[in-house]
């Protein structure tokens, strides 16, 4: 099948047919050609103890088809201890280009038993082969959760994370991108989840910093936040949620997870985000519509998310969330952003065009 538009929220296939599988990822532009690498869940079902397989990559020269260029980082199915082991809660790669180490540098989080750490690997190329330089660190010994990397047009470059369950970091790279200076600044301070900010998503936009950020809620989704900034360590400026047409307070069911600017287009922003939950079905008291249990009670979630109820989460209180689900056949939602002033929209488009913009 060869597509000419997006399509957000609809099954995409690559180029041999097969369900796109590069979830919790970015796009990294080397040339004239498009990479898109993420998650491998193709095996992750209920019930298979199978979290991850590896990290896949796709290539493309339109953002529309893409051709499978196989498992980039694969998973290390012989060491049950590894961080790439197949079970481990390996999330969210992301990649950057070092200038002066001619080397592609991909940092992972990995959620283990004893803490969320992260490991990095280095390449020569895109598509690997990768090669493990630090593992299982604790950034600043530092819980780290969802994160991202961005490099500097000077070539400095910063570790937004999640430090887990209370605050979000920015924190300064090496010179070789492989681990923190130990230089950082803390922001958006909460309590605890579902406050708490996850899965930073950063991009520049006319001397502006920008990001959006996720409550945390599991694979459930929930409102947005957009913040900017006139520094890489803030202070930040709460804006809102960028999906204000959303009555369902869900972000379009989607969770944003990297914002790829269009190094060929003036001034054309997409986000990308997963829809871990494609057919999320509208909560009615503590179960589904169609009477099966609910994994957040929804009193809760919805008092949470309403604006217009002043709700405050006791310590007693839970917020069981499941993270046991099909994800082998999550979908994504790629909007472009619109600006109004310094605030960033993500309006819902059923189909849209790249070549619509300038």
């Amino acid at each position: 099948m060869t597509y000419n538009s997006i399509r957000p929220g609809q099954v995409w296939l690559d180029t041999e047919g097969k369900r796109i599988q590069a979830h919790g990822g970015s796009i990294i532009t080397v040339g004239d050609t498009f990479y898109w690498y993420g998650e491998n869940k193709e095996k992750t079902k209920v019930g298979s103890g199978i979290w991850h397989w590896g990290v896949r990559c796709y290539a493309s020269k339109d953002l529309y088809n893409w051709e499978d260029k196989g498992v980039i980082i694969p998973p290390d199915v012989d060491d049950a201890d590894s961080p790439l082991h197949p079970a481990q809660y390996m999330d969210r790669p992301h990649i950057i280009f070092n200038q002066s180490t001619q080397k592609f540098v991909c940092w992972v989080k990995v959620m283990r038993q004893e803490g969320q750490k992260s490991t990095i690997l280095t390449a020569d190329h895109i598509l690997g082969p990768y090669t493990v330089v630090n593992k299982d660190i604790r950034p600043l010994n530092m819980g780290a959760g969802d994160f991202d990397l961005v490099v500097a047009p000077e070539g400095k470059a910063y570790y937004y994370f999640e430090r887990v369950h209370s605050e979000l970091i920015c924190a300064d790279l090496t010179d070789d991108y492989t681990d923190v200076t130990g230089y950082y600044s803390t922001h958006f301070p909460n309590i605890q989840p579902p406050y708490v900010r996850e899965a930073p998503a950063y991009f520049n936009r006319k001397g502006l910093h920008y990001l959006f950020t996720s409550g945390t809620t599991g694979y459930h989704p929930n409102p947005s936040e957009v913040a900017c900034a006139k520094t890489f360590h803030g202070p930040w400026d709460v804006l809102g949620d960028p999906h204000p047409d959303d009555r369902s307070r869900t972000s379009y069911n989607s969770q944003i997870t990297s914002v790829f600017k269009h190094p060929f287009k003036k001034d054309l922003y997409i986000a990308l985000a997963d829809r871990w939950i494609p057919n999320l079905p509208e909560l009615v008291g503590d179960r589904y519509a169609d009477g099966t249990q609910s994994h957040i009670a929804a009193d809760i979630y919805k008092s949470i998310f309403d604006p217009e109820i002043d709700y405050v989460l006791k310590v007693e209180d839970k917020l069981p969330v499941s993270l046991d689900f099909d994800t082998c056949n999550s979908d994504y939602v790629w909007l472009p952003v619109r600006f109004d002033g310094n605030m960033a929209y993500l309006d819902w488009k059923e189909e849209w065009k790249i070549e619509d913009y300038e």
